[in-house]
């Protein structure tokens, strides 16, 4: 049998075992995952039993702010073995008991709600076909958790796959066609003029003469995507160099370098924010030497901020009236260590005014967790690369999540796997 008979056969496969795990009967009683502190130790597994549950055609109950966005659902007996088998803590009880917590989560004086997840979203991550699952957070966070998840690049999106995905993470990619600015550094390493050599490949194999162009165009896609009701989720580069690809359509802000050619010296004044999903305003950096793609990322103008002070602050929503952000922020803590990256996070001075700051961090006045609205869609942005890696560096070891099974920097990201799998249930009048 062939590898890619193989990797068609999985989903198949997959999808039998989870019919097999939770088929049983429904005892009349109730499952509930807690999440917050004190109840769960592993919350990231915990995102991984919802999905499967969901996977196995069950609907949850996701009780927003009650013990820390905990998730409830009929007792199968399949679900307790999951549970079990990953670790992840859950309480038996009976409907009564039930029910009594769903009355105190929908009492009009506490801010929480019941959100009903019926249909688990298909996840695709738009990322290099030779890159690791540890290169990135979210592949890293969606393998640890169990929750699967579908590899795009480039000939995919061209092609028009994007439609047959509810979900998309947009890996830490350049869209700009500057290779990261990691030219100054490591223009002379293997992997460096190995990541090059495929790009031009691949813009020359779709009809493009610079990997700018081909970049554009794939923005372009996740810009439709998104607006005919797609999800999409960055973090890192992929948030602002995003952006930028789209403000500077038609102009030539790359030199001769990244793409055989000078820049155009008045690319600045001809970018059009109009086109950005969160950003307005902002400077390029044009110095090809400089390591930085504008005055989006905050990370040079927050060098005097210590280690030990650098904790970002979610907001609360109400839950009952704003949760969509209420259902993103979900969380044991609402104190977080803050990371970095290629780009940490957000100056708040080039925001549009119809971004929604979930995160921030007031020291630096920057913004770290971000959402908005584009068509029909919705799109999530989060500065730095790894939650649980403050100062990732080309080359560091990689991140081990069974050390960190409730981080709550990964749950965030988890929240947002979650997301296009609800529906608002209507309250009792």
């Amino acid at each position: 049998m062939s590898h890619r008979t193989t990797l068609k056969l999985r989903p198949i496969l997959c999808s039998l075992l989870l019919a097999v795990l939770l088929q049983g009967q429904a005892f009349g009683a109730k499952i509930l995952i807690p999440m917050d502190a004190e109840g769960q130790t592993a919350h990231l597994k915990a995102y991984g039993v919802a999905y499967a549950v969901l996977k196995g055609g069950l609907s949850i109950d996701w009780l927003l702010n009650y013990k820390g966005g905990s998730f409830g659902m009929d007792q199968v007996e399949g679900i307790e073995r999951m549970c079990k088998l990953r670790g992840v803590t859950y309480t038996v009880m009976s409907d009564a008991e039930y029910s009594g917590i769903l009355n105190s989560v929908l009492d009009p004086d506490f801010n929480g709600d019941v959100i009903k997840l019926e249909k688990p979203p298909k996840v695709a991550v738009y990322t290099p076909p030779n890159k690791e699952p540890w290169d990135d957070a979210v592949t890293l966070v969606l393998t640890y958790a169990e929750i699967p998840f579908d590899k795009v690049y480039d000939d995919e999106v061209l092609k028009g796959d994007l439609s047959k995905y509810d979900w998309l993470h947009l890996h830490h990619e350049d869209f700009t066609g500057q290779y990261g600015k990691f030219w100054a550094s490591f223009h002379h390493e293997a992997w460096y003029q190995n990541d090059q050599k495929s790009a031009e490949a691949s813009a020359a194999k779709h009809g493009f003469k610079k990997v700018s162009q081909l970049k554009l165009a794939i923005a372009k896609q996740i810009r439709d995507f998104t607006a005919g009701g797609g999800y999409l989720f960055a973090m890192c580069s992929a948030t602002d160099s995003y952006d930028i690809a789209l403000a500077a359509e038609g102009v030539d802000i790359c030199e001769s370098m990244f793409d055989g050619d000078a820049a155009d010296q008045g690319a600045q004044e001809k970018l059009n924010f109009s086109k950005c999903f969160a950003f307005k305003d902002f400077t390029l950096v044009r110095n090809p030497m400089h390591y930085e793609y504008s005055n989006i990322d905050n990370t040079e103008y927050r060098t005097a901020i210590p280690m030990n002070i650098d904790y970002f602050t979610l907001f609360t929503f109400s839950a009952k009236f704003d949760p969509v952000p209420a259902m993103l922020c979900q969380n044991h803590t609402t104190t977080i260590k803050g990371f970095m990256g290629q780009t940490t996070s957000f100056r708040r001075d080039v925001l549009k005014s119809s971004v929604l700051v979930m995160g921030d961090f007031k020291p630096a006045n920057e913004a770290k967790y971000i959402h908005g609205e584009y068509g029909k869609g919705t799109w999530t942005f989060y500065g730095g690369h790894d939650p649980e890696d403050y100062q990732h560096m080309i080359h560091d070891p990689v991140t081990e999540l069974s050390l960190h099974p409730s981080s709550p920097g990964y749950r965030l990201i988890l929240n947002n796997v979650l997301f296009p799998a609800a529906r608002k249930k209507p309250r009792k009048t």
